[in-house]
C-alpha cells in the first residue's frame, strides 16, 4: 500500500472533498478509498440537509430547493476549522466555487478544484454550458424549485464521454435535483446584477496555492471557464495552475481513469502545501 508523503509536522494529513450540484457525498466514493488506502484521513462534509442518502433526497426535494450558499459555506468553514491542522480542500463542479471561497477566507493548506463553477466576475460562456443549464434556466419558476435533470440530460451535461447505458447507471446512483435559486443566481445571470453575489471572492487576496483542473469535453464547466476563473487569480501573490486533462469529461472523478486525476491532485497539493511557491497561472 502506498503512502503519502510525509515531509514534516505541516504537512496535511486530511482532504476535505466538497461535491458540487446534482451530487451528494457519495460522488467522492472512489476517491475516499484510493486516498485513505495513501494513509490519509477524507472527510466528505454534505451540503446541510444532505446528509441523508441520495433516495431520500429524491423523495423529499425541499430540503435541496431551500439550501442557501451562505448556510453551506458556513457549515463547510466550521467542518474544516474543527480540524486540528489545515487541510487540502478539494471541490468539483459548484463544490470548486465553494473551495474558492474558503481558500479565500484563509482556509486551509492547499486547494484543488475540478471542473469548476467560476466564482463572481468570470464571464465566458460557453454555448454547451448554455445548453447544460437549460433545463435549470427555461422556466422562471424553477427559481424556487430543486432541478432535476433527466436521464439524457444528464448524459450531455455530465457524461458525455460515456454511452447512453454507462450514463443512466451514474443517472441511478449519484444524481439528485439541485437548487434552482443557485443556478439562477450565480449561473449564466450572476453577472449583470448589481453588488457583489454569494460567490464573489476578492481575487487579490493572499491564500493557499490553488490548482485548476479541467476536461477537455466537459460540457457544463468547460475548459474555457476554468482557465478565466484562474486568471481572474493571477492579483493574487498566491500561487495559482491550471492544467487540462484531455477526453474527460464533467463526470471525470468517476469516469474510467480518474484514478489519473485523482493521483495528479493529491500530488499537487502535498508538493505545494508543504512547499509553497510564487504565484503563476
Amino acid at each position: 500500500m502506498s503512502t503519502a508523503p510525509n515531509t514534516g509536522p505541516n504537512t496535511p494529513d486530511t482532504v476535505v472533498l466538497v461535491h458540487g450540484l446534482w451530487m451528494t457525498p457519495r460522488s467522492w466514493e472512489g476517491w475516499v478509498a484510493h486516498y485513505e488506502a495513501k494513509g490519509l484521513h477524507v472527510v466528505t462534509p454534505a451540503y446541510p440537509g444532505f446528509e441523508v442518502e441520495v433516495e431520500a433526497l429524491r423523495e423529499n426535494p425541499q430540503i435541496i430547493a431551500d439550501l442557501t450558499v451562505k448556510d453551506t459555506v458556513e457549515h463547510l468553514a466550521a467542518v474544516i476549522e474543527s480540524l486540528d491542522r489545515p487541510p487540502i480542500i478539494m471541490g468539483h463542479s459548484f463544490g470548486g466555487a465553494l473551495t474558492q471561497i474558503l481558500l479565500a477566507r484563509g482556509l486551509g493548506a492547499a486547494g484543488v478544484v475540478i471542473d469548476s463553477a467560476p466564482t463572481e466576475g468570470v464571464r465566458v460562456n460557453p454555448l454547451s454550458q448554455a445548453r447544460s443549464l437549460f433545463p435549470a434556466l427555461k422556466n422562471p419558476a424553477n427559481r424556487h424549485r430543486a432541478v432535476a435533470f433527466t436521464p439524457e440530460e444528464f448524459h450531455y451535461a455530465f457524461t458525455n464521454t460515456l454511452s447512453a447505458e454507462e450514463s443512466l447507471a451514474v443517472w441511478e446512483r449519484y444524481a439528485i435535483g439541485a437548487p434552482g435559486y443557485w443556478v439562477w443566481e450565480y449561473g449564466l445571470f450572476a453577472n449583470f446584477k448589481p453588488g457583489h453575489q454569494d460567490t464573489w471572492v476578492d481575487y487579490a487576496t493572499e491564500r493557499a496555492p490553488l490548482l485548476f483542473i479541467a476536461g477537455e469535453l466537459d460540457h457544463i464547466m468547460p475548459p474555457s471557464v476554468n482557465r478565466s476563473n484562474a486568471k481572474h487569480w493571477e492579483r493574487s501573490p498566491s500561487l495559482t495552475e491550471f492544467v487540462e486533462f484531455p477526453g474527460r469529461d464533467h463526470w471525470t472523478c468517476a469516469a474510467p481513469g480518474w484514478e489519473q486525476v485523482a493521483d495528479h491532485a493529491l500530488t499537487w497539493a502535498l508538493e505545494h502545501a508543504s512547499s509553497p511557491e510564487p504565484a503563476s497561472a
